[in-house]
């Protein structure tokens, strides 16, 4: 899935429905895990799903060794339905 969205532009992203996801994730260090540390992730994303912050989420948990605690997370669509609209024809003035 990875490849096919790094090849596509920004302006097919944005019309295929992605937006900007931004995840604040909470993890137990591993060397104290009593004390908590934040890590701010962003990607563009496609709501409801989430693919690409699920498998974020499953690279950390195979890979890091802090343990999760605990994720937020928002999205914004790049282009509402109601921004979007075809244009027919263009008028130029002398």
């Amino acid at each position: 899935m990875r490849e096919s969205r790094q090849q596509t532009s920004d302006l097919g992203m944005m019309l295929q429905g992605y937006g900007l996801t931004t995840a604040k994730i909470l993890y137990h260090m591993p060397d104290h895990p009593h004390l908590l540390q934040t890590y701010i992730w962003q990607d563009y994303d496609v709501a409801p799903d989430f693919p690409v912050l699920f498998d974020f989420i499953d690279f950390w948990k195979e890979k890091l060794e802090g343990p999760l605690h605990s994720i937020c997370f928002t999205h914004r669509r790049l282009i509402a339905p109601n921004e979007w609209r075809s244009v027919k024809g263009e008028l130029v003035l002398h």
